[in-house]
């Protein structure tokens, strides 16, 4: 392998949180999918109100609580202890159901296990009898949400693609993903399929486009 493969740093979960973070304008409504997505929130700027979302029926969640801040009756959708900011709302499931499905969610960032170029996405099963399938509400925020992005290692564990020509995995939605952050890049989607934003600093192109199952655009 050579000294210049070597040569970058992938961004950390925090770094990788906190780019998304970055781009969300103030003023958007926001849902965060279960797991990694749901750490966006401690890193939006103190000046920016963004209001997040939860499928359980939540409006305007604020940073993670502290151990002292714990109210153990106050979860997110993936069971996570949250806060809330001061004018938030709480409501019945079904009418968090209404509001994605009424397009009134300006954004939801999603996991993903493959994206295909074409925007379409599959998150929700693999072709492995040990994983126990989990689509919980991301069909209907793939579906719903104004705009969808996904928050995601740019590769398998086994180093395998997970940006990909066309998903060979079960779908969730087709052509909903409108930008992918990984730990190594941040790529657009669109009529050319992946579009480069940007990368870590010190990675080549020819490496990140080695990690990537699907023609990148540079320009």
């Amino acid at each position: 392998m050579s000294t210049a493969t070597l040569a970058y740093k992938p961004r950390t979960d925090k770094e990788l949180a906190a780019r998304i973070a970055r781009d969300i304008p103030s003023g958007w409504t926001v849902n965060l999918g279960i797991g990694q997505p749901t750490t966006i929130a401690d890193h939006v700027p103190a000046d920016r109100e963004v209001l997040f979302h939860s499928e359980n029926g939540i409006l305007g969640m604020g940073p993670t609580p502290g151990a002292n801040e714990v109210d153990p009756w106050l979860i997110n959708a993936g069971k996570q202890h949250v806060t809330l900011k001061t004018g938030a709302s709480l409501f019945h499931h079904a009418d968090s159901f209404a509001m994605i499905r009424g397009q009134h969610l300006d954004l939801c960032v999603l996991g993903a296990y493959q994206v295909a170029a074409n925007g379409d996405l599959a998150n929700w099963n693999v072709p492995d009898p040990k994983v126990i399938p989990g689509i919980g509400g991301a069909m209907d925020l793939a579906a719903g949400a104004k705009r969808i992005w996904i928050m995601m290692s740019h590769t398998t564990k086994q180093g395998g693609h997970k940006l990909v020509d066309r998903c060979d995995y079960p779908l969730t939605a087709l052509g909903c993903v409108k930008r992918v952050y990984t730990e190594l890049a941040t790529l657009d989607v669109g009529p050319r399929g992946f579009q480069l934003v940007d990368m870590v600093d010190g990675l080549p192109f020819e490496v990140l486009q080695e990690k990537t199952g699907a023609a990148i655009n540079r320009s």
